[in-house]
């Protein structure tokens, strides 16, 4: 696995997150207050989590993740913050995994 693919993971995780958070806040001001519209940013969400499932599959495959690690991943690109303490947890391990075998690291 290559560090690229990393990287591209810890960006969207963010991305997704904080796009997550905005779209939270457009409901509670739409359905809370009558305020605003939310079909703009639930869309732009929406091609950010599909791109954040992309990449989170790929750097799942590298890693050889049970089926169970993955969707506990993808689910915290479902729940407002949980992206905020999953994504560091997967970083570390997945440097982890780079630093114990980086030839073979290198090839994937």
């Amino acid at each position: 696995m290559k560090e690229n693919v990393l990287t591209r993971y810890r960006v969207m995780a963010y991305v997704t997150a904080v796009w997550l958070l905005v779209f939270t806040v457009a409901i509670i001001l739409k359905y809370g207050f009558k305020i605003g519209d939310t079909m703009l940013i639930s869309q732009i969400h929406g091609v950010l989590f599909i791109i954040y499932v992309v990449f989170a599959f790929d750097l799942g495959s590298k890693l050889k993740w049970p089926f169970g690690r993955l969707l506990w991943v993808l689910a915290a690109g479902c729940i407002p913050v949980a992206s905020f303490f999953v994504e560091p947890k997967v970083t570390r391990e997945a440097r982890a995994h780079l630093a114990a075998d980086p030839v073979a690291a290198a090839k994937a």
